[in-house]
């Protein structure tokens, strides 16, 4: 169904008196309604509004950034670019995704912008536009589009930070032909003239289709609005939207008062001092833009390029201050190696205790602390052993996560593979005449055949004791073969700590090691002695 809109005229007398009834008759329509996460948190909000002590940023997104044959957010190109640019407010086209109930939008919003963002999504239309915010939605509803039947105009009333609201319309005119889009634009002032307060910021955002810059909608948006330029663009300069970035589709357009607090868009270490057109096959370093990848923009059917406007806005001196957080380390670019303690940084203002999470693939948040004090400005954290180059780190307010920031890029966590214990030798490998080259290792209770061949032929071999304690060596020869054995610490091959040099078969003796560590047996032959051998460790601290 349509929302009947707010019968007031833009001279800003008329609204304030309805805005608390029309919410309530939003509400009870069910779908169409603005979405609030947290209800009961922006019900107290609608009452005592909202303030801050400072100024703070405001970056507005207009976004028709479907992919796929279906024209939705389901196969995840544009869902990446708004991951990487963290919008504030977006005014969305063609907003489907699942099978569009009410829990999948929810679902689509938490996962791309979180779980305290509110939403308005208009009913009934095939492709419809919407508004996404961080700030509380105080009334929204949708103006009858007369020239296209899957489509109209949403608009929210957003409830930002100081003396000020926003209200946000999120159009998607038709491609048919300018004139059709200068009717659109004619009948949009006047709903806009009706019943938004001048005194109140204003942004006119979405896909116009236009084909240049001096199409006559524009005249028309001009007397609410401004047009002139200079006009977002990408790291090329170029400012063009469409696909194939030949003609200006996409527009962020604001009202006077709102434009005088125009700031460049920072991402990063990158600067855009009139905003940002967002294509990813350009932007460079990609990295600041995760989990967007280099080929999103490009991706089969994608509608446009994102278009993105900063705003530098007053608070006031209200005596509910909005906090602040920034995240300090990691902030992209760090190589921390799994399992190793890292310290997460920030600084927090007019926050009490932060909500600490991490993703490895910048779609999906993992929890790390619940609650930790905002004063802390620190955590020493357990990096998770899976290897990710895509690792960022999120912190919120644990009261109000609308206010959080995440690494500006994404980091990266290796994991290093230890490789397991040297298998038990079963037979020694010639050549083995020298501790160098000694054969091994020889495993706690494992038998070793050997042989000597010559009378000069002399055999190395090592085991490794991990605990202190008695270690038993045995070395058996058929018949009456006679041969020795002598054993080695690594720290002195010169001089033997043990032998079994005697005419028994077998020949065994024992050593109290003392330390763990490396240690060699060497057997020979007595007097030129010549045989097949069998060796045997054994010993609580030697290694199996």
């Amino acid at each position: 169904m349509r929302q009947s809109s707010p019968s007031s005229k833009r001279s800003g007398l008329g609204p304030w008196l309805l805005v608390p009834l029309l919410t309530l008759v939003l509400a009870a329509c069910g779908e169409g309604a603005a979405v609030d996460p947290r209800e009961e948190a922006a019900n107290e909000e609608l009452s005592t509004g909202a303030a801050s002590l400072g100024e703070f940023r405001l970056r507005v997104m207009a976004a028709n950034t479907t992919s796929g044959s279906a024209q939705s957010y389901d196969p995840g190109h544009g869902i990446r670019i708004f991951q990487g640019t963290k919008p504030d407010v977006v005014a969305i086209q063609e907003f489907n995704y699942g099978n569009n109930s009410a829990s999948a939008i929810r679902g689509f919003v938490d996962t791309t912008f979180g779980s305290g963002f509110y939403y308005y999504r208009e009913a009934g239309a095939q492709i419809p536009n919407g508004i996404i915010s961080r700030y509380p939605i105080l009334a929204s509803g949708e103006w009858d589009d007369t020239e296209v039947s899957n489509r109209d105009f949403a608009w929210a009333r957003i409830n930002v930070p100081g003396p000020k609201d926003l209200w946000v319309v999120s159009v998607h005119l038709l491609t048919s032909s300018s004139t059709v889009r200068n009717i659109e634009a004619t009948n949009l002032v006047k709903f806009i003239k009706d019943n938004v307060p001048t005194t109140d910021y204003l942004v006119i955002a979405g896909d116009f289709n236009t084909s240049s810059r001096t199409e006559p909608c524009f005249s028309a948006f001009a007397q609410v609005v401004s047009t002139a330029s200079p006009y977002p663009a990408d790291r090329n300069g170029n400012t063009n939207t469409n696909a194939s970035r030949g003609s200006p589709y996409d527009h962020v357009l604001v009202d006077a008062d709102l434009r005088a607090y125009q700031m460049a868009t920072v991402i990063g270490s990158s600067s855009f001092s009139a905003g940002l057109v967002v294509d990813t096959r350009v932007y460079s370093p990609i990295a600041e833009i995760s989990p967007a990848e280099s080929g999103d923009s490009g991706a089969s059917s994608m509608q446009h390029m994102a278009v993105i406007k900063d705003f530098l806005l007053p608070g006031d001196d209200g005596t509910t201050p909005v906090g602040s957080v920034t995240v300090g380390s990691p902030n992209g670019g760090e190589s921390w190696v799994g399992g190793s303690s890292q310290p997460i940084t920030w600084t927090a203002s007019g926050v009490s205790n932060v909500k600490l999470e991490y993703t490895l693939d910048g779609s999906t948040w993992t929890l790390i602390s619940a609650s930790t004090p905002a004063s802390a400005g620190s955590y020493t954290w357990v990096v998770p052993t899976t290897a990710a180059t895509a690792a960022r780190v999120r912190v919120s307010d644990a009261a109000n996560t609308t206010i959080t920031d995440s690494s500006n890029a994404a980091f990266t966590i290796t994991v290093s593979t230890t490789p397991g214990p040297t298998p038990p030798i079963t037979v020694e490998t010639e050549s083995n005449d020298t501790a160098a080259a000694a054969s091994g290792r020889v495993g706690a209770g494992t038998s070793v055949s050997g042989s000597l061949a010559t009378s000069t032929d002399v055999d190395w071999f090592k085991f490794t004791v991990t605990a202190p304690g008695t270690v038993t060596v045995k070395l058996t020869m058929p018949g009456s073969a006679d041969l020795d054995w002598f054993l080695y610490t690594s720290s002195d091959l010169n001089f033997f700590e043990a032998r079994g040099y005697t005419t028994s078969n077998p020949e065994v003796g024992t050593y109290e090691a003392l330390a763990a560590g490396t240690y060699y047996v060497k057997v020979v032959g007595y007097a030129g002695a010549t045989s097949s051998y069998s060796l045997l460790v054994t010993g609580a601290g030697v290694q199996p």
